[in-house]
This record gives C-alpha cells, structure tokens and sequence, in this order.
C-alpha cells in the first residue's frame, strides 16, 4: 500500500524532501488574460516533459518483465520448466474458473461431411470449450487412412473469414492430402463467431470477476486438441500445431504448455514483451497479455518451453502487421538455443524469414517450410515425402459451404462474463450486511483490495517548476514524484489566503476541469488539479490501452498506480498545506481511483471527504453496460468485482465522508 508507518509520517518526509527545479530559481511566467478561456489555458498546459509519460510506463514494464535465467544443466532446466509450465497454467491460465470448465469431458457433435477435394474429405463438427459455449471446426481426412498417421491442429489469427480463409484451406487440404488428419478450428472473433460479443477486448469482463477470461482462448484451443489425439488414428508421438499471427500466438500458448504438441510452427504470432516495449506494433490485444504473465513468464520462456520437441520459429522480412522479422526473432532464439543445446537437440530448433511477399502470411513459401519440418521429423527417411505445395486453389470452399450450425443461445465473451459476474455474491445494499460494527471486518476487507490494486510503498517527493499568476490567482506548477516510478503533473492554483485545499481528477484531464476550478477558488479553496496515470496528459496516445494493459500483465494494475498516486497527493499536499485535504474526482475512471485510494489509504493519505461525479452505480454497471478495456483499461482490475462492489468500499472509506452526484 502507502508508505509504512516509521518514525517520520509519509507526508513528513514529502515536505522534507521538497526539491527547487534544477536552475534553482522559480521561473515567474507573464501573466495571461483572466477569464475561464485563460484559466483552461493554464490547466491545459503541459506540467511534465514532452514524451515523458510513455518513457516511464515504458520504464516501469521493462523492468519488471520476467528474466529466463542461465541453466548449466538439462536437468535443472527440466525441473524449473515443469515448475514454470504448472505456474502458468495455474496462476494464469486457469485462474480462478470454474471447476466445470476444466471437466475433461466435453460434448462433442459430428453433423455432415462433405467431399473435400481428391483423396480426402471433410468433416463438420462442434465442440463446447467451456459449458454452452460452442466452438464450429473442420476435419480434413484422407478417404483412405491405415494406422496411426500424423494429426495437425490449425489456427487462425485476426482474419475475418475465420476458418473459411483461403491460405488455411490450402494448408489444412495439403495435409490431408499427404495423409495426415487436419483440425480448422475457429478463432474468437473470426469467421462464424465474428460479433461484438466475441471482440477480445470484452475478455476482461470475465477478469473482472475474478475469473481468468485468457482460460476460454485457451480451452478452446486445448478442447481441438482433445478430439485430435482421441481419434482412432492418431500417431500421439506426431502431434502438429501451426497458425498465423494470432494463431502463432495460440500456437506457442498451447504447445509451451501442453506436451502433447510434439511439433510446432508459430508464424509471426508473437515476440518477446522485453521487445514490445520499444515495438508497439506487437503489444497484442488483451489475450496475448493477460493479467501477471510478464512478471511470471516472457515468451522466451514459452520458446525454451518447447525444447527438445521440433520447433520452427516464421517470420516475415517486411511484415506490415506485427512480428517483423528483423526485431522479433532473434532474442527468442538466443534465448531457446541454450536450452535446446543442453538437450542435445539444436537442431529442432528451426527459423525460417519470408522474403517474398515478406509481408504478414503464411503463404506458399512459409507453407512449404513447415512442410519440411513436418517432413524431417514426422516422415523422416520417407523418400515420397515431398515439401512442395499442392495447387489446390481450386479445391477452396466458400464460407457457406463450410458453415457449420450453431445454437442460437451460443455463449459470447460478454455472456460469460455475466454469468461470471451473477455468480458473485451481492453487494451490502443487495442482500449482504455490512454493519459500522464490523471495524475489523472492514480492516480485513481493506487488506483484501490493497492485495487486488497491488498497491505500492511510495515515499513521494515534490519539485516546484514554475510560478505565475493569473489575476488574482496564483498558479503554482508542481512534479511529484512516485519513486522511480511515475511522476505527477500538478497545478496548485489559489487566491488570498485559502481555507483549505482540494485536489481536482477527471477522466478527460485537469483542462476540463476549468469551471469547477473556478468555483472552488470563488470558494477560497486552493485547488489541486491533477492528471493520473493514463488521464489528461498523463494519457498514452499511441496504443495507450495496450500499454495500460501492459502494465497489469507485469504485476501492477493501473487502477492500483492511479491509487498510489491520489494517496501520495494526499499526504503531500497535508504536510505541505497543513490539515487533511478534500477530493473531487469527475467521471467513472477518475472516481473509481479516488475511491479506491480512500478505501485503502491510511492516515495521511486518506481525505476528509471525497466528491464523486458521475460515478458507477456499481462494478456490474461495467459489464452490464458491455464497456471494454480498450477504452477503458483501468476498470478491468483482475478480481476487483470479486473484492467488493462501489458501496462495499464507500464503506471501507471512512470516516471520510463520500459524497456521490
């Protein structure tokens, strides 16, 4: 949480610790007409330095991201890659679900076949990932199969015909066609289960509660799985994956994670996080960096995970997508190579770069490299064994033809995400009690929300970077810094002698706040008006959702960093100004924050009282209201509802008085 109580208070050693800016001197700027617009003006000038808020959530992800350490023998690997695989799965993967959605068994139901093309046919199926969610696929057989022969589950990424695309087809027919059993599967999101309902950034809904949303992408995987090796001729020791970008991604989730993939090719799925921190074109959406993943395990540990089994890593030279090969390949070989070399299998560990077209595919040439790899180890010495392509453009189907019926009360992301949500127990004003009496309850329920928020002990200081005066008003621009974490842009405005402060937080930043500025220094309040993180010009413009989510998938989370922030304004601005501030907090985000810092702040750091405008109602209006994190990412705090709800931690707040508008 905040800083620990010691012998010098948090807000003491704020004061102490107050800093001139570096020429020593305040710099008094010309006064500007008065007026509201003059007003905006000064609120809506940037406090911080140009590019500064991306440098430091750049800063606090990289260092936080999971370092795969050197080992000196396969045996020590071996015994911290079973430890990290049954990590993940836990404390990521399956986080929180429901016991029904890991139930083994699972319905499967086989409808029409259909021919296929010369010497082979397919067959039409559909699956529950998870009870009542239904997952439409295609079986590529030859017609004519004797004993065991390779199975290959295929993938797809962010591409709107699904299972229909015509690069998949010819990759799944090709297979079939040298004798091996080919699973197309359907993606969230894609093809048959396009629909709002299924965009990927509604996951977080099911987060929300508790409950990891990244366990559906994975069951859904993990289920086609399950009907390749059950059928009756499956080769278990020749168990294929490969899919492009979103399906690279799917491709190293699973067979990092699940032995049974013996071969694998992921194509431009995918790169290091310690990567993406300087490319943002592979941040990925909200599955591909879940909640505490980063902390836990880079990428580069999901590659080593697959050593010794055959691995072929595809990226394309001039990808205009994501992935490129240029950037993205090489730290994960350096870091897969050791370990393969410790088993004695360097030479399964396979790369290929697409020079023509080069761009994001998984076209004739990165086809044929995966049937070579498929060729090496799956039909080794097989002299009929050919990599070449099979024309079978001809042979593609339309996506009618490969429809596959689906009831019509289908689960969505969304829909999950409410059952998750009515599973949860009610809030105080719904059926719980929760009386003044219960102090110590209400302690314990605190300690709960810090561990929720991942709170952090900051000991923050202050540096004043300039003064001027508007009017009557002075104006007094503040750093404060959260260690060497974050900085805050304030700006202290007041007139006369003030009778106490307020500090001031809205969604669209301190320059909205103008108006009610205006009034609270009629008021003769000093104000504080401020952005936090991801708000004003603390906001991130270039994939700033994606960076938000970043910063929770290393162990943090941005509702708790906004947190952290309004309660060291809180003891600051005491030591600074003397006696207990007042908060305004404008807008849903910013009045969430707020009211998570006093429900976990202490001394201090909590306000005397605390405005909230437009405020939820409650956490379920989020997911009743079907809001996703890719406009709003701090909402989606891994278990937050879980934790409580908007009265819940009204009462956690006090004795500050919470007012709601």
């Amino acid at each position: 949480m905040s800083v620990a109580d010691s012998g010098v208070g948090r807000g003491v050693v704020a004061s102490l610790l107050l800093t001139l800016c570096s020429h020593k001197l305040l710099a008094t700027e010309n006064a500007p007409p008065s007026g509201d617009k003059a007003l905006r003006d000064v609120l809506g000038q940037s406090v911080l330095a140009a590019g500064q808020p991306l440098a430091e959530v750049k800063k606090y992800c990289e260092r936080r991201i999971a370092v795969l350490p050197h080992f000196a023998t396969w045996s020590a690997w071996t015994h911290e890659a079973e430890r990290l695989r049954q990590s993940v799965l836990e404390q990521i993967v399956f986080r929180g679900v429901p016991a029904a959605w890991r139930d083994p068994s699972r319905r499967v139901e086989w409808l029409d076949t259909i021919s296929g093309g010369p010497g082979y046919h397919i067959k039409k199926l559909r699956y529950e990932a998870i009870p009542g969610l239904w997952i439409p696929a295609l079986l590529y057989e030859p017609d004519q199969v004797a004993g065991r022969v390779p199975v290959i589950l295929n993938v797809n990424g962010h591409d709107a015909n699904g299972k229909q695309a015509p690069y998949k087809q010819i990759r799944c027919i090709n297979l079939a066609k040298r004798g091996m059993i080919a699973l197309n599967l359907e993606w969230l999101g894609m093809g048959q289960l396009r629909g709002e309902g299924f965009s990927h950034g509604r996951m977080n809904q099911v987060d929300l509660c508790g409950t990891s949303g990244l366990a559906v992408f994975y069951l859904v995987m993990e289920r086609g799985l399950d009907i390749l090796v059950d059928h009756p001729h499956a080769d278990l020791d020749r168990v294929g994956m490969a899919g492009l970008s979103g399906g690279g991604w799917q491709t190293i989730l699973l067979s990092s994670l699940d032995r049974r993939v013996t071969l694998a090719n992921p194509v431009a799925g995918y790169s290091a996080f310690s990567t993406r921190v300087e490319y943002f074109s592979d941040l990925g959406d909200s599955e591909q960096a879940p909640a505490d993943l980063a902390a836990l395990a880079d990428f580069t540990h999901l590659t080593a995970l697959r050593a010794p089994r055959p691995t072929l890593l595809t990226y394309n030279a001039k990808d205009d997508c994501c992935f490129k090969s240029s950037h993205a390949l090489q730290p994960l070989v350096d870091a897969a190579k050791p370990i393969y070399e410790l088993a004695g299998a360097e030479s399964r560990l396979r790369t290929h770069v697409n020079e023509d077209p080069g761009t994001h595919n998984f076209l004739k040439d990165n086809r044929e490299a995966f049937y070579r790899l498929v060729g090496d180890f799956f039909y080794a010495g097989d002299a009929k064994f050919s990599a070449a392509d099979i024309d079978s453009e001809h042979e593609v189907k339309t996506a009618d033809e490969l429809n596959v019926p689906l009831p019509d009360d289908n689960l969505d992301l969304h829909k999950i995400a409410l059952a998750a949500m009515n599973s949860l127990p009610l809030n105080k004003n719904n059926g719980h009690s929760n009386t003044t009496g219960r102090e110590s309850q209400h302690r314990h329920d605190a300690g709960i929300l810090v561990q929720v928020l991942k709170l952090h002990d900051y000991a923050p200081t202050a540096e004043i970077l300039n003064e001027s005066s508007l009017g009557q008003t002075h104006v007094r621009k503040w750093q404060l810094k959260l260690g060497d974490d974050w900085r805050v842009p304030v700006v202290e405005l007041w007139r006369g002698t003030p009778k106490d402060t307020v500090c001031i937080v809205a969604d669209d930043g301190k320059t909205s706040t103008a108006d009610k500025v205006n009034e609270l220094l009629a008021g003769g309040h000093r104000v504080l008006a401020v952005d936090l993180f991801y708000m004003g010009e603390c906001k991130l413009d270039d994939r700033g959702y994606l960076f938000a989510m970043f910063v929770a998938s290393v162990g943090g989370r941005p509702l708790g960093v906004q947190a952290d922030e309004l309660q060291a304004i809180a003891a600051w601005a005491e030591a600074q100004f003397g006696g207990p501030i007042a908060m305004q907090a404008i807008g849903p985000r910013a009045s969430l924050a707020a009211l998570a810092a006093a429900a976990t702040a202490k001394g201090n750091e909590r306000p005397r009282q605390l405005i909230l405008q437009d405020s939820l109602g409650s956490l379920r209006d989020i997911i009743n209201n079907d809001w996703t994190a890719t406009k709003y990412p701090e909402l989606f705090c891994f278990g937050l509802l879980q934790a409580g709800d908007i009265e819940d931690f009204v009462e956690l707040a006090k004795p500050c008085a919470v007012t709601r508008q």
